[in-house]
């Protein structure tokens, strides 16, 4: 079976989020995919077979991941498999993917609406800042701090985030160069920081669109690799458009 490692959200290589992605030509077992998800041990790896897409951890299975997503359909794209619109058949019901002019590819996913939230015990201390704001989505906490400088400079001690009851920690803060600024963070998947997170920003770009008063935002996501996500909130649905960047392309003996 063929396998690819792609960088997503970038037009950079070695940059943006890596992903695992692997060609199934035939039905296989979820503890194979979690084996080979392990080895390949990036944040995620995606397994495609036909239209079905599902995604791995180097821990867990996970129901909805955007970089993976967009690295499956840059491989089917950059090899020819397919051209305009792909539907997947996902845990997070039928995602729509397309390649635009630029080669830039659009994804339409589930927009995760949160609401305010109490501060969580533990979550000062863990981030060692004082939040502006917390939300609570559908999977994880979100965390609005007071500049860009605050998200970047973060060292959080990620054994008490792994505690916090979420899928993960979303910290965000107005943008100096793009509209919004974040970073995320999920021990409890075995991913301490995630490069680049496109089911993130289903949550972000509502949260952030309703404070700017637009639908079409920018975000940065400013980790050590760093990335760039486009969105769009429509309603219940988020468009995220990003590049991305095959890094090794071969075959899966095992």
């Amino acid at each position: 079976m063929r396998l690819f490692t792609v960088d997503a959200f970038t037009d950079t290589a070695f940059k943006g989020n890596p992903a695992g992605v692997c060609l199934l030509d035939s039905p296989v077992t979820d503890q194979w995919m979690q084996s080979v998800a392990t080895e390949m041990n990036h944040s995620e790896t995606a397994f495609l077979l036909r239209d079905s897409l599902r995604w791995f951890t180097p821990a867990v299975e996970v129901t909805l991941c955007g970089h993976a997503t967009l690295a499956t359909a840059h491989v089917l794209y950059s090899t020819g498999a397919a051209t305009g619109p792909v539907e997947f058949t996902t845990a997070s019901g039928t995602l729509t993917v397309n390649q635009l002019p630029d080669s830039m590819i659009t994804m339409d996913f589930p927009a995760k609406e949160s609401a305010p939230a109490p501060v969580p015990p533990g979550l000062e201390k863990a981030l060692g800042r004082t939040p502006v704001h917390v939300e609570k989505s559908q999977l994880d906490l979100l965390v609005e701090l007071d500049s860009e400088e605050s998200v970047r400079s973060l060292t959080p001690d990620i054994a008490t985030l792994e505690t916090l009851d979420a899928r993960g920690v979303i910290v965000t803060a107005r943008g100096t160069e793009t509209d919004f600024v974040s970073r995320f963070f999920a021990p409890k998947v075995g991913v301490p920081e995630d490069p680049v997170t496109g089911s993130a920003h289903c949550a972000l770009s509502p949260y952030w669109s309703a404070r700017l008063g637009r639908p079409d935002l920018t975000g940065a996501q400013l980790s050590a690799r760093g990335g760039t996500v486009h969105v769009r909130h429509e309603g219940a649905r988020v468009h995220l458009s990003g590049n991305a960047v095959t890094i090794m392309s071969g075959t899966l003996h095992h």
